[in-house]
């Protein structure tokens, strides 16, 4: 559960929806569960913050992130985009 949680990413989450996408949960499969309401607002606001150290860090040449499988590959420029 807590490997489910570290390796969300922002576009797992909808907020129109509103719900969240866990990728390769147990049994290597992908399920959907509800954002709750509550959650939503401090959600949007955090993922602002970030955005914003996102791209100081990028502007700095950092911000990247592992991806998974060959995707560096098929995307050489996705592990520095924020979402």
């Amino acid at each position: 559960m807590i490997f489910e949680c570290v390796t969300l990413r922002v576009k797992d989450i909808d907020f129109g929806a509103p719900s969240i996408t866990v990728r390769s949960g147990k049994g290597a499969k992908d399920r959907t569960t509800v954002l709750p309401q509550q959650l939503v607002a401090p959600l949007q606001q955090h993922l602002m913050r970030l955005a914003i150290l996102h791209k100081r860090d990028s502007l700095r040449g950092a911000g990247h992130a592992p991806l998974p499988g060959a995707l560096y590959r098929k995307y050489p420029n996705a592990s520095s985009l924020f979402g």
